[in-house]
């Protein structure tokens, strides 16, 4: 069973909103996954957030042996940069 970290498309037609999920390779990119980590608007504006990760999830789903998409992965980057900087 290999597993990936992929996004899922959901929204409306020309508005596309994604759930960053944990499927198996062999599932449809919109059938059924294992666990949702979290959410990513690109078309989110003013004070709306565009993404929100569970970067804990993420990261455990990592050392596990799942294989983000290299979508998913600039998103996991992003999201651990924005984690430090709230930290600080």
């Amino acid at each position: 069973m290999a597993l990936k970290i992929r996004l899922q498309r959901q929204g409306h037609r020309n508005c596309p909103v994604y759930k960053i999920v944990v499927a198996e390779s062999t599932c449809r990119r919109d059938g059924r996954y294992v666990e949702a980590l979290g959410n990513y608007d690109p078309q989110a504006r003013g004070n709306a957030s565009k993404l929100s990760l569970a970067i804990d999830r993420a990261e455990y789903w990592l050392g596990v042996g799942a294989q983000p998409t290299d979508t998913v992965k600039s998103l996991i980057k992003s999201a651990r940069r924005a984690a430090l900087s709230v930290e600080k």
